[in-house]
C-alpha cells in the first residue's frame, strides 16, 4: 500500500513540476496542462528503452572484469589481517 501511495505521489509531483515550469515559461495554462499530461505518457514509453541501454552497460562492464576480482581481492585482505 506504501509503495502504490508513493508511486502515485511520484506522478503528482512529476505532473505538477512539468505543469508549473510550462505555465512560468509560457503563462499559459494549455501548454502547462499538455505538459503535465505528456511527461508521463512519454516517461512510459522511453523508459524500458532507458532501462535495457543501461542493462547493456552493466553487462559489458561486468564482462571486461577480470573473473576472480572479488576473490582475489578478499583473499589479500585476510593475508593482510
Amino acid at each position: 500500500m506504501v509503495t502504490a501511495a508513493r508511486t502515485i505521489s511520484q506522478v503528482a509531483m512529476h505532473m505538477a513540476v512539468s505543469f508549473g515550469v510550462l505555465y512560468i515559461l509560457t503563462g499559459s495554462f494549455v501548454a502547462g496542462g499538455a505538459a503535465a499530461v505528456l511527461e508521463p505518457i512519454c516517461n512510459v514509453i522511453l523508459m524500458p528503452f532507458h532501462d535495457r541501454f543501461w542493462e547493456r552497460v552493466r553487462q559489458r562492464v561486468e564482462a571486461r572484469e577480470p573473473r576472480g576480482a572479488d576473490t582475489a581481492v578478499s583473499a589479500q585482505a585476510t593475508l593482510q589481517a
